[in-house]
């Protein structure tokens, strides 16, 4: 059985005042909640459980999914008492150190195929694969390049705005059940924090690069954007999900 964990225990501190009475999980995009978005597109991909880790606000998340029956999911709960960070509830859900498992943020709009990765990452074997994209960075000043320590005060460029080109995580991955042995239960960890570990115990983190649409929708003017474009983006979204799509 195919199974995700959704992380959708955040405060939302960003997207306020509008979390300061919904999760932000539940904040709508079109006609539905961005997770309720998020689990359709886990189910046509072949998923057939959930775990859903809940926080702030959570009982909300819990009575709107319910057990996920009427998502054609198994959808179980894990309510986080105390703040672990991004990873480490990881280490306190049941069942999870059994077969390679696929964790995301639950504030994610993307047309991601979520199988893929799952299955890019079983064959490889690594302990940990990333889902990534490529981003953008204006920066808005003129940027200056100077000589060296011994001479700082030599100007050798001067660029006006330039572009900066990145890839960043886009908050999806997949763990091998023995990731989880490198997170101490009870303990705060973050993402960037286990891939680092992993790496400095020799194990293998790869990258899977998409041709995908991707949005975290955890601030105002992603949110906004989001609400824009997804009347445009629904057929890639949700393509063939017609109960969610007619709403």
């Amino acid at each position: 059985m195919k199974r995700a964990v959704v992380l959708a225990g955040g405060l939302g501190t960003r997207l306020r005042p509008f979390t300061s009475v919904i999760p932000k999980p539940l904040m709508p995009v079109g006609e539905q909640p961005i997770l309720e978005i998020v689990l359709s597109q886990l189910r046509r991909h072949g998923f057939e459980r959930v775990t859903i880790a809940t926080g702030h606000l959570g009982k909300l998340i819990e009575v709107f999914f319910g057990d996920g029956s009427d998502h054609g999911l198994k959808i179980d709960y894990y309510r986080e008492q105390e703040p672990l960070g991004t990873v480490g509830a990881l280490a306190l859900i049941e069942d999870l150190g059994e077969q390679s498992f696929l964790v995301m943020n639950g504030d994610v709009l993307t047309d991601l195929d979520y199988d893929e990765l799952y299955r890019s990452h079983v064959d490889s074997g690594a302990a940990a694969t990333i889902a990534v994209t490529e981003r953008k960075v204006q920066i808005s000043l003129g940027v200056m390049h100077f000589q060296d320590a011994e001479h700082p005060e030599r100007v050798t460029d001067y660029i006006e705005k330039p572009t900066i080109d990145y890839e960043a995580s886009m908050g999806v991955y997949c763990f091998a059940p023995r990731a989880v042995d490198h997170i101490e239960a009870g303990k705060r960890l973050d993402f960037p924090d286990l891939v680092l570990r992993l790496i400095a115990a020799g194990e293998t983190v790869n990258a899977l690069r998409p041709d995908a649409y991707w949005l975290d929708i955890g601030r105002h003017d992603d949110y906004e954007q989001a609400m824009d474009e997804f009347d445009r983006m629904r057929d890639r979204l949700l393509p063939d999900d017609p109960d969610l799509k007619k709403r």
